[in-house]
C-alpha cells in the first residue's frame, strides 16, 4: 500500500507478472521448464494506467490478453487489467518484451508450443503485429 492506503504502483506490476507466470506455468511453461530450456520472458518496458483506487484488502480480478506479437513470437505485448469486484476498471497494465537466451543474452524465438500458447491467447481489441528484433527474424 501507498501512504494514501492504496495499491501501490509496483504491486499492480507484480500482480500482472504473477498472471503472466500462472498464464505459462498453465501452458506448460512453470519457472522449472524455463530453466531447462535456459530462456526465459525479460520485460523491456511497462506502462500504468491508472482509472480507480484500490484499497487496503479489496479484492480484484487481474486478466491477462495479448497486445501484440511478432510473428516469430520473440517480442509480446501483455496486457492485464485490474478490475473490481463489481467489473470497473482499476487499471491497465501493458508490458513489452521478448524471449531472453539466458546464455548468450540475447533475444531469442520462443520454442513451438510457447508460440502457440502466444497465440492462442485472447488478443486486445488494439492488438498489433510487432517486428522481430532478430537477425532474420520477422
Amino acid at each position: 500500500m501507498d501512504f494514501n492506503s492504496h495499491m501501490k504502483n509496483t504491486s499492480f506490476l507484480d500482480k500482472s507478472a504473477d498472471v503472466r507466470m500462472m498464464f505459462f506455468s498453465e501452458n506448460g511453461f512453470p519457472v522449472a521448464e524455463f530453466s531447462r530450456l535456459k530462456i526465459g520472458p525479460v520485460i523491456l518496458k511497462e506502462e500504468i494506467e491508472y482509472y480507480k483506487e484500490v484499497r487496503l484488502l479489496q479484492e480484484i480480478v487481474v486478466t491477462l490478453e495479448l497486445a501484440g506479437l511478432s510473428a516469430d513470437g520473440s517480442r509480446f505485448l501483455f496486457r492485464n487489467e485490474i478490475l473490481r469486484q463489481d467489473g470497473k476498471v482499476c487499471a491497465k497494465v501493458t508490458s513489452a518484451g521478448g524471449w531472453l537466451d539466458l546464455s548468450r543474452r540475447r533475444l531469442v524465438a520462443p520454442p513451438a508450443a510457447l508460440l502457440a500458447a502466444l497465440q492462442a491467447l485472447s488478443q486486445a481489441p488494439d492488438f498489433i503485429e510487432l517486428h522481430s528484433r532478430i537477425k532474420g527474424g520477422r
